[in-house]
């Protein structure tokens, strides 16, 4: 059998927050039979009220074995558990009530003036059985319904109260006061409900935002890994097929399209070691000049224009910039059969822009120009860094996009 501490231990914050609530609650059900028992006091002194004291104490006991149990299903049905809350939160006010009526009944109470200590007696163990029953109900009803219930337990235990001959004005204060304590009470116990779901629901919360940040993690490494990987791969096909044509001809330039090939395939490798460290960044004169190199490869021509200001950028605008190079020059090789291509930046209004037009565009839509992965994870880097991504409308053959980053002042 485990130890009490290493039971506690093995718990988790939310488990240990809802076992110390759960047990603040089973505290009410254990707090019926020492009222019952403060209260004899007063009565103790006279044989005529023995058997009273007892017939108290044992509905007393009843009444606390039953909350015990009632306060447990209650907090679950709370919590969104399933239950048979209804039964118990039923047995306990029927028992409350019949417990009220007997003590009000067949208490002291009958003795009137000769017995003074009756009335305060009968009252407080019966206050005590309506309260601690009602502050159940409370928990385990939604408040207008538990509003409902206590206003029939006062309502069934005025007659007998008015029964056993108790004057007007301490009926009067007994369902006042009753009344005040049945919603302090009953509030604090559902309060006690209420911090439970609220421990729950921030450990939920928790959860999912991990999940969250796992699942924005992997989008980021997917994003990036066809970032880095598409133009290169876009590169390789494009080489190997002119090798194969080369070799088919006999020609030996055959061999040198397959040691590029090879090159870029190292190069890949080393690209993707470094997405998944996490310490790539994009370089944009380094992406500027290999995009030349890749689209001139391709018979593309390719006019660079990046001016002055180039080196004047901050590294993260540079290096966003970089990455829509990339993106750019894999959609050229991809998705046109362009003759040229225009790579130009500038700064205007304190924004860089970022230009790249080509012509060769099918007469068919042009799969950028829509909603494809490599432009949505461009659009997710700018973003990031207040920029956008446009595609202005042009002359029919002709793709030209706009990206915009704000500088800093």
């Amino acid at each position: 059998m485990r130890s009490p501490v290493l039971s506690w231990a093995g718990l988790s914050k939310p488990q240990r927050t809802e076992l110390y609530l759960r047990w603040s609650l089973y505290l009410m059900a254990l707090f019926v039979l020492p009222s019952v028992l403060v209260s004899a006091g007063s009565v103790a002194d006279q044989p005529e009220n023995i058997p009273a004291i007892r017939i108290s104490l044992l509905i007393a006991l009843a009444l606390t074995l039953v909350l015990l149990r009632a306060y447990r299903v209650a907090l679950d049905h709370y919590l969104g558990r399933p239950t048979d809350h209804r039964l118990w939160t039923a047995l306990s006010v029927g028992l409350a009530v019949a417990g009220s009526w007997t003590v009000l009944l067949f208490g002291p109470s009958h003795g009137g003036t000769a017995n003074p200590g009756g009335p305060p007696f009968t009252m407080l163990v019966t206050g005590s059985l309506v309260l601690f029953s009602h502050s159940q109900v409370c928990v385990a009803l939604a408040p207008r319904w538990a509003a409902v219930v206590g206003l029939g337990m006062l309502a069934a235990v005025l007659p007998a109260a008015v029964l056993t001959g108790i004057d007007a004005a301490n009926a009067a204060g007994f369902l006042a006061g009753l009344t005040i304590g049945m919603a302090f009470l009953g509030s604090s116990c559902r309060s006690f409900a209420w911090l439970t779901s609220i421990v729950w629901e921030l450990d939920a919360a928790r959860e999912a935002q991990s999940r969250l940040a796992v699942a924005e993690e992997r989008l980021r490494f997917s994003r990036d890994l066809h970032d880095v990987m598409g133009r290169n791969l876009t590169t390789i096909a494009l080489k190997s097929e002119l090798a194969v044509q080369l070799a088919r001809r006999g020609r030996e330039e055959a061999a040198d399209q397959m040691a590029e090939v090879q090159k870029i395939a190292q190069e890949s490798q080393r690209e993707v070691r470094d997405v998944i460290r996490g310490y790539r960044t994009a370089d944009l004169h380094a992406e500027a000049i290999g995009a030349r190199a890749v689209l001139r490869s391709a018979d593309v021509g390719c006019e660079i224009d990046l001016g002055e200001d180039a080196d004047r950028l901050p590294p993260a605008v540079q290096s966003v910039l970089g990455w829509v190079i990339r993106e750019a020059t894999t959609n050229v090789l991809r998705h046109s059969e362009a003759d040229r291509c225009l790579i130009r930046l500038r700064t205007q209004d304190g924004r860089a822009v970022l230009e790249l037009e080509n012509d060769g565009v099918p007469a068919v839509p042009f799969p950028s120009q829509g909603s494809g992965t490599g432009l949505r994870g461009l659009r997710e880097r700018l973003a990031a860094h207040d920029g956008e991504l446009t595609v202005p409308t042009v002359e029919a053959g002709v793709f030209r996009m706009l990206a915009t980053v704000p500088l800093p002042r």
